[in-house]
């Protein structure tokens, strides 16, 4: 046990009202908060952020500026550590600048001789190939590994980084619970009898497909039985827009008996987590949707635009209902119509796996605690 608490640095994509990297951030300081109560060891994070003042506000932590070169080496050498987690961070697929920007935070905690800590990233994907001996470098001198899947773990290997150094475990936001004293009743925004479908969709496709298709298919399957269309934007503001222009392909739903909402304003990870729960069905393309929604044993059909929703479905025993230039209306209309009847079967086949994902969610944070408190 160590007499003072020691601060840790966490790097991340933290303070952009990204709800799922939010809901990475909030995972992690409940995870460490929780595992250094078990052993008597109180961490103060440090996080850094695009928004330091909103970031303090929202979790209660110091947080400052990730961009102001000062303030993060300042906040890194009283730190006994840094943690770069989770997300995607180290990808090249959104921005070349990304894996760079990374890798430097670890590298000036390496400088200043602390230890670095990778936390249930998802790697790539690295398009570029001359970063492989970058990150090589970078991760051969951390102190603990953790990748959230096992292509993660596979490219890393490739990297020439060895492969019993790396962890895999799930994603942190697996573990993120409901907020304290939540109403966990009806969602409140239909009728009880009407199955409520959760809505997370994003911009990729520039010819705007996938969205088209979603569209189509929740039309069908509105014109079939009686729904409430629930959109919930995890990335403001962009996933506002793309969540109207669906709205927007979809037309009038009202005269079969359905209807729509859409939920604009939430950046807690806890309430989305909520909102999320009282859905009898979710359908997305943003990762943390179908992460919350498995979390919670909520029924979900995954769109795919990145490989690593395919990975994440993958541990759960799912597949994407379709891709972002494959998406077929007809097939999602159907395939939502069957997972509404058949509910209780999804989960009873999901349950113990599910379970499992929720318990290995804390094991990154439970090694971090420990090596803090032998170095204390």
């Amino acid at each position: 046990m160590v007499s003072s608490a020691p601060k840790i640095v966490i790097s991340g994509y933290y303070g952009f009202r990204n709800s799922g990297d939010e809901a990475v951030l909030k995972s992690i300081l409940t995870a460490l908060k929780e595992e250094g109560e078990q052993t008597g060891l109180t961490v103060e994070p440090i996080v850094l952020s695009s928004d330091p003042a909103w970031t303090t506000k929202m979790y209660g932590v110091r947080a400052v500026h990730r961009m102001r070169l000062k303030e993060v080496r300042a906040a890194i050498r009283e730190s006994s550590g840094v943690i770069s987690g989770g997300g995607s961070l180290l990808q090249d697929a959104t921005s070349p600048k990304s894996i760079p920007y990374y890798l430097a935070i670890l590298k000036l905690a390496q400088w200043a001789g602390k230890p670095t800590f990778v936390y249930a990233q998802g790697i790539g994907p690295v398009q570029r190939k001359w970063f492989y001996p970058l990150i090589k470098s970078v991760f051969n001198r951390c102190n603990y590994i953790s990748v959230r899947d096992e292509q993660s773990a596979g490219l890393l290997t490739a990297m020439g980084i060895q492969r019993s150094s790396v962890h895999v475990v799930p994603d942190p936001v697996m573990g993120l619970p409901l907020p304290a004293n939540a109403d966990s009743g009806p969602n409140g925004v239909s009728p009880a009898d009407m199955p409520v479908i959760g809505i997370s969709v994003r911009y990729w496709d520039k010819e705007r497909r996938e969205l088209k298709a979603i569209a189509d298919g929740l039309r069908k399957l509105s014109a079939k039985r009686p729904v409430h269309l629930r959109f919930l934007p995890f990335h403001l503001p962009d996933d506002v827009q793309a969540s109207q222009y669906v709205l927007e392909q979809l037309g009038d739903v009202d005269s079969n008996g359905s209807s729509m909402s859409m939920e604009r304003e939430i950046t807690d990870p806890q309430q989305m987590l909520l909102e999320v729960s009282k859905c009898d069905l979710i359908i997305g393309m943003r990762l943390h949707s179908l992460i919350y929604a498995a979390s919670r044993e909520v029924p979900l059909l995954g769109i795919s635009y990145d490989p690593k929703i395919n990975h994440f479905l993958s541990r759960i025993g799912s597949e994407p209902v379709g891709s972002s230039d494959t998406l077929n209306g007809d097939k999602l209309a159907a395939e939502a119509a069957e997972l509404l009847d058949k509910r209780e079967a999804w989960r009873g086949k999901r349950a113990a796996a599910i379970q499992a994902l929720r318990q290995e969610a804390r094991l990154p944070a439970r090694q971090i605690i420990e090596y803090l408190s032998r170095k204390g």
